[in-house]
């Protein structure tokens, strides 16, 4: 007898997680509310034909090593990753950057004094990306797939990202360039386990690199559907689901959403206790972003981050703890981390005439309602004097913009939910079975699962297997 699912979302975890299933012989059909799929991995034109900037994710460490992506070998489904020629610059005051190369022997020469301890805490990572990717990319309260490189990452990475630089680094570069990759956790820089974000971002800069998809982030989610659909799946669009009840028989419901939308569609149909651990759920810190079209590359003072696919525009190591520090406590910093994606510098095919399109977001207290532009722009500004002399046009988007775009995007939150505290380890409630969503048959495969967000399809893959496992146990 064949298997029915219905996935609830098409974002990059609910295609993951469909995909994987139709290849398994299920019948699946996706619903879709927007008129496209995607989520926050999808792209535009937003400054007229030819010119393509991406409305969400930009660019795709973990996405280029993700286990469910190779299994799913989207790469030989249209998918193409670019390669910048340096994954990650970030700008420091006195018109120099420190500069993550995907030479861990480059980069730990430019660093000095600090190179041999930078290349003693990412080399063994970086000489085993996939493996350090599918330990980390998963709930941590699981045996691990590969246990001893988990114990080493563990033994650092368990440390706050700020203790750890202040171990390790004597020189302000080197803590720079940890604490810019440890900030992607958007927490305080003073909570444990923010140093495994700088490690696992760092080691896989010196492997598997930072890349863009070629076209635009949408290109991984077409890769998605193609999958499915060459599958025997089904993806209706302007479809969207408002009540559990309205769905069609199905032997398993996958939702990719967070649990303000899950419990806005299923008030009635959840077990109490569970729907009471959603009710409790916190969002993080949001995101204030910025799309831009400039008449040339950048002015950076140091040249060489012109060629930097992404670029961690946050000063000095103490400035970056403070800016973090801040935004978790509901105040907007006067210098907050900005991050800056510079797409079409790797990416001929999003640009022409000499014209470059530009990704910006800055760090900010969720569902701030402020006027971010001035102090992202003066960020940028600080390390690139005459930026604002080269941009030609601007598209901007608030955290109340970005959820009204995509209400996975709670207060524009873009890891769906907060890494404080007890969510790091359950998300979205406390259990050994994340995925399970309290009652038989339903599951959630969103960012609000481990391992969180980004645009990796992990809890996709994760919620596939674990409904597959749930009817192998049945039969």
């Amino acid at each position: 007898m064949s298997r029915r699912a219905v996935v609830v979302g098409a974002g990059p975890n609910g295609l993951t997680a469909a995909a994987l299933l139709a290849r398994r012989g299920v019948e699946v059909t996706v619903y879709e509310r927007d008129p496209q799929i995607g989520g926050a991995a999808r792209s535009a034109e937003l400054f007229g034909p030819g010119f393509v900037s991406d409305l969400g994710a930009a660019a795709h460490p973990f996405g280029v090593a993700s286990p469910a992506f190779r299994e799913l070998e989207l790469e030989q489904n249209g998918l193409e990753w670019v390669q910048p020629e340096i994954p990650m610059a970030h700008p420091l005051p006195g018109g120099r950057a420190a500069m993550l190369h995907r030479d861990i022997e480059r980069t730990a020469q430019e660093l000095g004094v600090d190179g041999p301890n930078w290349r003693r805490l990412h080399e063994h990572f970086s000489h085993h990306p996939f493996e350090t990717v599918e330990n980390a990319m998963g709930p941590l309260l699981r045996i691990p797939p590969h246990p001893v490189d988990m114990v080493r990452l563990g033994v650092l990475g368990a440390l706050p990202a700020a203790t750890l630089a202040n171990l390790v680094f004597r020189s302000g570069a080197a803590k720079a360039l940890l604490a810019g990759s440890s900030a992607h956790a958007t927490l305080p820089l003073t909570r444990p386990l923010t140093s495994a974000f700088g490690i696992a971002f760092g080691a896989l800069g010196h492997s598997t690199g930072w890349p863009v998809a070629k076209g635009g982030s949408a290109s991984i989610t077409d890769a998605l559907a193609r999958v499915l659909l060459a599958n025997g799946g089904r993806i209706e669009t302007n479809a969207e689901v408002t009540d559990l009840r309205d769905l069609p028989r199905a032997d398993a419901v996958l939702l990719d959403l967070t649990p303000k939308q899950i419990l806005r569609i299923a008030p009635e149909q959840l077990e109490s206790r569970y729907a009471a651990h959603l009710a409790r759920w916190k969002y993080g810190a949001g995101v204030h972003k910025i799309d831009y079209l400039l008449d040339g590359p950048v002015p950076w003072e140091d040249a060489r981050v012109a060629s930097a696919g992404t670029v961690h525009v946050g000063g000095e190591f103490r400035q970056i703890i403070e800016a973090e520090r801040d935004i978790n406590r509901g105040r907007m910093p006067e210098k907050p981390f900005v991050m800056v994606t510079q797409q079409s510098a790797a990416d001929a095919s999003r640009t022409h005439d000499g014209r470059q399109v530009l990704w910006s977001y800055a760090h900010v207290p969720n569902g701030t309602a402020l006027d971010v532009r001035p102090a992202l722009e003066a960020q940028i500004e600080r390390f690139a004097p005459g930026f604002a002399d080269v941009v030609l046009e601007r598209r901007e988007w608030s955290p109340s913009a970005l959820e009204a775009w995509n209400p996975n995007l709670v207060g524009g939150d873009i890891g769906g939910g907060s890494m404080a505290g007890t969510q790091q380890l359950f998300r979205p409630a406390p259990s050994l079975h994340p995925y399970r969503a309290g009652r038989r048959g339903l599951y959630v495969c969103s960012s609000s699962t481990p391992p969180g967000g980004g645009v990796h399809g992990m809890p996709g893959l994760h919620a596939a297997r674990a409904v597959m496992r749930d009817w192998a146990r049945r039969d």
